[in-house]
């Protein structure tokens, strides 16, 4: 039986500054079926409180606990493991690590700094890793729908570059991790086998809740999908949409 649902953000529930069309009267149907709803994003160039209040001003019905973002997910990480961090982001998610204790203990996080990722940034957490941090990866997207609606580069290939420069293999935060999954699995008190995926990356959203064994996952073609992102990767999508109230509908009705 259906438990909970997974929703991206961008590109699944709004593009820009405006819903998607259908988009908050979908959410609001899952939760009218008593189902949990986790908003999993991997955006990281916005801390999480800008986040909150763009899906509120939008008119989406959500509580700040049920946002799971790379950047918490990292500060967990930073905090169990003993490790202060050295931080490759945009300056406007700063604000998520500025609680977390300094040390000696050093670890390179590195998220979309979109124009910020100049050499002398890269080069610096270079020489971080060459002393020895670790590497964290918020994300590993390739691509994102930028403003003006065409594809930009995105965290991956950066993440890449500091990997295969220092020979070190990054720990990925955000998805397609699959504790970064399994996490929102175990915040909703669901188990895997009850949960949908639905989201416009058919490598990062689908393919990997599938491989964490999210029970399904469902592709819409909108925010970044392209003609044939469905064929791209496997696991191949549950089903594909034309949009999230598309993939509600068939949820609920199957």
């Amino acid at each position: 039986m259906l438990c909970g649902v997974f929703l991206d953000l961008a590109g699944v529930l709004y593009e820009g500054d405006h819903a998607i069309p259908e988009a908050i009267e979908a959410v609001e149907r899952l939760r009218r079926n008593k189902l949990s709803v986790r908003f999993v994003t991997n955006s990281t160039r916005r801390p999480k409180r800008i986040i909150l209040q763009k899906l509120l001003a939008m008119g989406f019905a959500v509580d700040s606990s049920e946002i799971l973002t790379p950047a918490e997910a990292a500060c967990d990480w930073l905090r169990r493991e003993g490790y202060a961090p050295h931080l490759l982001v945009h300056p406007d998610l700063e604000e998520d690590f500025s609680h977390l204790p300094q040390g000696e203990n050093i670890a390179v996080v590195v998220g979309d700094a979109g124009r910020y990722f100049t050499y002398d940034r890269m080069n610096a957490a270079f020489r971080e890793l060459l002393n020895g941090a670790p590497l964290l990866a918020l994300a590993t997207n390739r691509v994102f729908k930028d403003a003006d609606g065409e594809l930009s580069l995105d965290t991956g290939a950066f993440v890449q570059a500091l990997a295969f420069s220092s020979h070190i293999e990054p720990i990925l935060l955000g998805k397609p991790s699959p504790e970064f999954f399994l996490a929102g699995v175990q915040s909703m008190e669901c188990s895997a086998a009850n949960v949908i995926m639905i989201g416009d990356d058919a490598e990062s959203d689908v393919a990997g809740a599938l491989q964490a064994g999210i029970a399904g996952a469902i592709l819409v073609r909108t925010g970044k999908y392209r003609d044939g992102d469905e064929r791209r990767y496997q696991p191949a999508p549950s089903f594909v949409a034309s949009d999230v109230a598309q993939a509600v509908q068939f949820l609920l009705s199957n």
